[in-house]
């Protein structure tokens, strides 16, 4: 019984152990392949481009969180900004009608997290 008890907590302390490191966000690789899946008629240079875009919206994002300092009052204006020149970027890359799909995708996101 004692073993049981035992294998028991061990399971449990396991998973909370791995539910606690939180969600992993995704490569840039990633992103670019879930945009092209998204979104049709990405080319291969579209893509290149967006991954740049991405990989400095990331380290952005990463220097944001350094400077707050955990302080989330400060870290909203600042992922605003970067979030408003980011869609700037991917509006000069894609064409308008994938950028009304990017648009639409984005939309679609931001109510499921409201929900």
């Amino acid at each position: 019984m004692k073993k049981v008890l035992l294998v028991c907590a061990l399971a449990l302390g396991v998973s909370s152990a791995s539910f606690a490191q939180g969600f992993q966000q995704r490569t840039p690789d990633e992103q670019v392949a879930a945009l092209k899946t998204q979104i049709t008629g990405i080319t291969d240079a579209q893509a290149a481009k967006l991954k740049i875009v991405i990989e400095a919206q990331a380290k952005t994002m990463d220097s944001v969180r350094t400077a707050a300092n955990g302080d989330f009052q400060s870290m909203g204006p600042a992922f605003t900004k970067m979030r408003e020149t980011t869609t700037a970027k991917y509006k000069a890359i894609l064409t308008a009608e994938q950028f009304a799909a990017y648009e639409k995708q984005q939309a679609e996101a931001r109510a499921r997290r409201g929900q």
